[in-house]
């Protein structure tokens, strides 16, 4: 479902200096609110991405970008400002930016398994305010996933993956530590499995860090986990959001456990997750803070649905999101151009994407190639459908189940969604979290168009003025 992308510079387009294309971050409430306007959908193939470095035309249709000269910028302004389809696709075809369709409505064929996600300890030791687990238990009993399940679910992940192959073994829960004796068992068990088959398999663990030993430290540096840990900003907010079952905050403890990772990092790689609600809007200060702790990445996720209806982002909540994460990706266009590294996931992601051009029907392969699996071996479209209806997918006994899959690929389809088939960012976002969009609809449509809107212009300037940091984005610039 990926192409290249194209593009076509023109000459006219003088480079930048290092001046003019540096924005500061206390641009980004004006600068926001400039970008969601801009942003709004007025032509459902095409979207005119303008700054100080010129023009950037986006074919909705292969996800392809084009430099535009400023007579063809004039032109297409006016007739997207027009929502005029026949002038628009009349100007397509006279520039030669005209293509066959790469996505039409025929679904997904289901691909075969490559990404298993472990509810391998449905039980937490923390009660957070908006947890979409119910506090860790899905809605039922407080469980541990036996062994053998666990091992049930390896031999589904390898069964069809050819040598050479790459598949993922994320361990979730709850708190999946507190089930730490299956969870390293399994792991090395899908080694070894692994190891038979000449297939690469990855690991990966979402914690809330609480429950880290020492020697967790040594097993996910053996093994080259990435870890991901649940962190909602400095403490105090932290504490408010994720506090201990009998309300103490968690926020000193978790810092303490989980020194030794990030100070043994190589293979492994430690990340920072930030849960964004009206509580901790502070993006800026946040990512700062846990940059300077070590972690080799941290990202954002804004809340748009929580169990209790607790914390969501509501409108006015998402807009000022917008502009802390265009206040955090003008920080990270500084210090890329200034050579110097700032691991911010969000703008880190999407400037790759973009670079490849990509381009899909849906948002993930949640129910294609990837399932979560219940402590019970039920398996579900994600790890956020444990426990609900509305996702199940078969079981590790019987496998997936073809007829809802193939009806889940069927009616997720973005081709199948209103409004996003409309959308000029359809083939980008592909139509939102299925988990969200089903539980509340599309909350966030501003947000996301604004946010592809903004990286799109970054990777133009960026490409102009440091295109070395394309070349290896993970490691380009100082630590």
């Amino acid at each position: 479902m990926k192409h290249e992308q194209m593009a076509v510079h023109d000459a006219s387009l003088a480079p930048a200096t290092l001046v003019d294309a540096t924005l500061s971050a206390g641009m980004a409430p004006a600068l926001a609110a400039r970008i969601v306007e801009a942003s709004r959908p007025r032509q459902r193939d095409a979207h005119l991405i303008e700054d100080a470095q010129g023009a950037q035309l986006l074919m909705v249709n292969g996800s392809r970008l084009f430099h535009l000269p400023p007579a063809l910028v004039a032109e297409f302004r006016v007739a997207l400002d027009a929502q005029d389809d026949s002038l628009v696709q009349g100007l397509i075809a006279s520039s030669g930016l005209q293509m066959a369709p790469l996505i039409d409505d025929v679904p997904l064929a289901a691909p075969p398994v490559h990404a298993l996600s472990l509810a391998i300890a449905q039980k937490c030791n923390l009660g957070c305010t908006y947890c979409y687990a119910q506090q860790g238990e899905f809605g039922g009993k407080a469980k541990n996933m036996e062994l053998e399940t666990a091992q049930q679910a390896v031999d589904l992940l390898l069964r069809k993956a050819a040598p050479g192959a790459k598949v993922n073994l994320a361990f979730m829960g709850g708190e999946p530590l507190a089930n730490r004796p299956a969870l390293r068992a399994v792991t090395a068990y899908a080694q070894e499995q692994a190891r038979q088959r000449g297939v690469n398999c990855h690991f990966s663990i979402t914690t809330n860090g609480t429950l880290l030993q020492a020697d967790d430290a040594d097993f996910f540096e053996e093994h080259g986990f990435a870890v991901t840990v649940s962190l909602d900003g400095p403490a105090e907010q932290h504490n408010r959001l994720r506090p201990f079952k009998g309300g103490k905050g968690s926020f000193d403890k978790i810092i303490e456990r989980l020194a030794p990772l990030l100070e043994r990092q190589r293979q492994m790689q430690v990340s920072a997750r930030v849960t964004v609600t009206p509580f901790n809007l502070n993006l800026p200060q946040t990512l700062d803070l846990f940059i300077g702790m070590g972690f080799h990445s941290v990202g954002f996720s804004p809340l748009l649905r929580a169990s209790n209806g607790q914390a969501e982002m509501g409108p006015d909540d998402m807009e000022e999101m917008l502009q802390g994460m265009i206040a955090c990706g003008l920080a990270f266009e500084q210090h890329v151009m200034l050579g110097r590294r700032y691991p911010f996931m969000n703008m880190q992601n999407a400037l790759r994407e973009i670079q490849r051009g990509t381009h899909r029907p849906y948002p993930c392969g949640a129910g294609a190639g990837y399932f979560g699996v219940s402590a019970e071996g039920e398996l579900s479209a994600c790890h956020r459908f444990v426990g609900d209806d509305a996702g199940k997918m078969g079981n590790l006994a019987e496998g997936v189940d073809k007829a809802r899959q193939t009806v889940w690929l069927e009616q997720r389809h973005v081709h199948q969604q209103q409004p996003c088939n409309a959308c000029w960012a359809r083939y980008l976002c592909g139509g939102g979290c299925h988990h969200e969009v089903l539980a509340r609809g599309r909350s966030a449509c501003d947000y996301i168009r604004g946010w592809l809107h903004y990286t799109i212009g970054a990777h133009g300037r960026l490409g102009q003025l440091a295109p070395a940091w394309f070349a290896d984005p993970d490691n380009a610039g100082s630590t």
